[in-house]
């Protein structure tokens, strides 16, 4: 069977319902026809032109992403500008845009999930729980089968997320077992994640105030990066969801963009 972009819609809000996002976010479909055929699906974390001119390439019909392409109500659309320029060539190509963002975040077995489960955590639990669904919610915490030091877990935690460096906020030889995962932007559920015992949070973006609350909390930060901490569960996900084709009896592809890269980069020699 192939399905319809309305198909695919329907089955990421059975994966991760819009009702679970946040109020400032914006995923579901960002362009596209609800009629459209799908034979291919070529998945990238954000909705860049490259990522887009690699569907075209690709012969996919929907650019599936993580971050929204649009956010904010659009008064008018300049076809040179972000996002405008990538919505007209989508348009241009027939190339549907769809996102899955904070509602996917705290969705089970959505980004977070994955983090732990990547992370080798055990008995894990919800962060913060989503006020009504239970089950769901912002970050995970768990325990590793047995302790290790601070700094063989940041190697560690390095090495899984594909990062090319990561930041530390506590001791090298601290002993930690109890770990806290939030994808993307985590330093906000500092206090949540010392209040839940755990030792160390792994996150992205964490800022200087979050630091300091860390210190002051006793509790470490290993800092991967807002782009690998959800580019590699992303990916994860999007193999999974060749699982789900195939209970649907979909006939669909689905390539992640191996071109992808972080937009921050680390210099030295200046």
């Amino acid at each position: 069977m192939i399905p319809t972009l309305e198909d695919f819609l329907r089955l990421i809000e059975h994966i991760a319902p819009m009702r679970l996002a946040e109020p400032w976010d914006n995923p579901g479909l960002q362009i596209g026809d609800s009629g459209q055929k799908i034979k291919k699906i070529f998945s990238s974390l954000d909705p860049t032109l490259d990522a887009l001119m690699n569907t075209s390439e690709a012969n996919a019909q929907i650019l599936f992403t993580h971050h929204p392409l649009i956010f904010k109500s659009v008064s008018h659309i300049e076809i040179n500008a972000y996002p405008g320029k990538i919505l007209a060539r989508a348009a241009q190509r027939h190339i549907s845009v769809v996102t899955a963002h904070t509602n996917l975040d705290v969705a089970k077995g959505g980004i977070n999930d994955i983090l732990a489960n990547l992370m080798g955590l055990q008995n894990v639990e919800v962060l913060q729980p989503h006020d009504k669904e239970p089950g769901v919610g912002l970050g995970r915490v768990g325990n590793l089968p047995e302790p290790t030091d601070l700094y063989n877990l940041a190697k560690a935690v390095k090495k899984k997320l594909g990062a090319d460096h990561i930041r530390l906020v506590g001791q090298n030889k601290d002993s930690v077992r109890r770990i806290a995962v939030v994808g993307g932007s985590g330093g906000s559920l500092t206090s949540s994640a010392a209040g839940s015992g755990a030792d160390v949070l792994i996150t992205g973006d964490v800022g200087h105030h979050a630091a300091l609350e860390a210190k002051s909390l006793g509790i470490a930060l290993i800092d991967g990066g807002h782009f690998h901490t959800e580019k590699t569960a992303f990916n994860i996900f999007c193999k999974h969801l060749e699982d789900f084709f195939r209970k649907e009896g979909w006939e669909v592809g689905i390539e992640t963009d191996s071109t992808q890269g972080d937009p921050i980069r680390m210099t030295s020699g200046m």
